[in-house]
């Protein structure tokens, strides 16, 4: 067995973000009567004038918290024995996450759903928009060097199907009647998060051997 550098494992703080991303959903679901997840978007859960606000935010603040931290890890244990296309993949999807969690920091929704105001303009145009081009951005780079090296396949795989399941996610919103928006915008959301938890256990086993 390699033996693991202090990189690899703290590449595994992506895993922990997973966790306490569920746990973000799970308790602020618990703490916002009446919320529908079918028609609602995660993001409500969030939003300032929700009843679990306070409760979610916790949560969702150390999931991106440990999912930046996650990426930039990764991204160091590979840096030094990768493709040019691959590490600017992982560096994008970095990027990708430090700008979701600053700017859903610093920009939650005032309310559920689309109020209009400076912070709700910002939290849908201006970061939304930022992270689902760098997720497309980078998901394209690791897809293509993941297919390229056979040792990291099942990593251009699980890409795939990350940017399939945004797709889906993202068209589905547009055409499905609005009782079920939250579904379909949790393909896009739970795929990040899942390929966030996927690219931190690559990380952990990564070996400059390979």
């Amino acid at each position: 067995m390699t033996k693991k550098s202090i990189l690899n494992w703290l590449s595994l703080s992506g895993i922990i973000s997973v966790l306490f991303y569920a746990l973000h959903v799970i308790f602020g679901t618990l703490n916002y009567p009446d919320y529908n997840w079918l028609r609602q978007a995660v993001s409500d859960l969030t939003a300032i004038d929700s009843p679990s606000f306070i409760t979610a935010s916790r949560f969702s603040t150390l999931y991106g918290a440990l999912s930046c931290f996650s990426c930039v890890f990764v991204y160091l244990v590979i840096q030094r024995h990768e493709s040019k296309m691959l590490k600017i993949g992982i560096a994008l999807y970095a990027k990708m996450n430090w700008i979701s969690f600053i700017g859903y920091t610093l920009f939650p929704l005032s309310s559920s759903g689309y109020m209009g105001t400076f912070q709700d303009v910002m939290h849908l145009y201006v970061v939304t928009i930022s992270v689902i081009l760098l997720s497309i951005a980078s998901l394209v780079l690791i897809i293509i060097s993941g297919f390229r090296k056979k040792n990291h396949l099942v990593l251009g795989i699980c890409a795939l199907l990350a940017l399939m399941f945004m797709f889906i996610g993202s068209i589905g919103t547009g055409v499905i009647p609005e009782e079920y928006f939250g579904l379909l915008e949790r393909f896009s959301i739970y795929s990040v998060v899942t390929f966030t938890g996927i690219i931190s256990i690559w990380g952990f086993n990564y070996s400059k051997n390979e």
